[in-house]
């Protein structure tokens, strides 16, 4: 079944694009909530006259994107998780995930428009922002352990105890 969708359905198509969807999908679901229209001769024609007169329109919105896009560029995320002796997350890292670090870092992105796979465990990942049918952002992200900074002041603590094991060397001797 050939449809026109009215609204961006990530996974399927942005808004005004035409696309085939198995016919219970398109009757079902998106028709009645409004999503999209049946693609007839007669909505085509109107599509593409509306799309036409908002050429101009749809430029200024492809522009704002790319400068939301500009802003998320070089931006690479660190995000510290709970981490069991195995390396596997309690918990994974998603999309709402990488968007509470975008908010923090000054950056408000939608989480419905980050699509990642699900990380569960340390290491690197790749999360996709899609701001317009054209401009999509890739974000890098590095999951990391939350207690893999502990282990840094555990190696200071090692040269402390040393001192301490000489100084009850030489007290050993001199007691004999």
């Amino acid at each position: 079944m050939e449809i026109i969708l009215k609204q961006d359905i990530i996974g399927l198509g942005y808004k005004n694009d035409i696309v085939n969807v198995k016919s219970g999908y398109g009757r079902n679901f998106l028709i009645p909530t409004g999503k999209a229209v049946i693609a007839s001769p007669s909505a085509k024609k109107q599509l593409a006259e509306d799309l036409k007169q908002q050429a101009h329109k749809l430029e200024a919105i492809k522009a704002e994107a790319v400068k939301k896009g500009e802003a998320l560029e070089g931006i690479v995320l660190t995000i510290a998780a709970k981490v069991s002796a195995t390396g596997q997350l309690y918990g994974s890292v998603n999309a709402a995930t990488v968007a509470e670090e975008l908010a923090k870092k000054g950056i408000e992105v939608d989480r419905k428009i980050i699509t990642m796979k699900d990380a569960k465990k340390v290491g690197e990942y790749e999360a996709t922002v899609h701001y317009h049918k054209e401009v999509e952002v890739k974000v890098p992200v590095n999951v990391v352990a939350e207690n893999a900074p502990v282990a840094a002041p555990a190696a200071e603590e090692a040269p402390v105890e040393a001192p301490a094991e000489a100084a009850a060397e030489e007290e050993a001797p001199a007691a004999e």
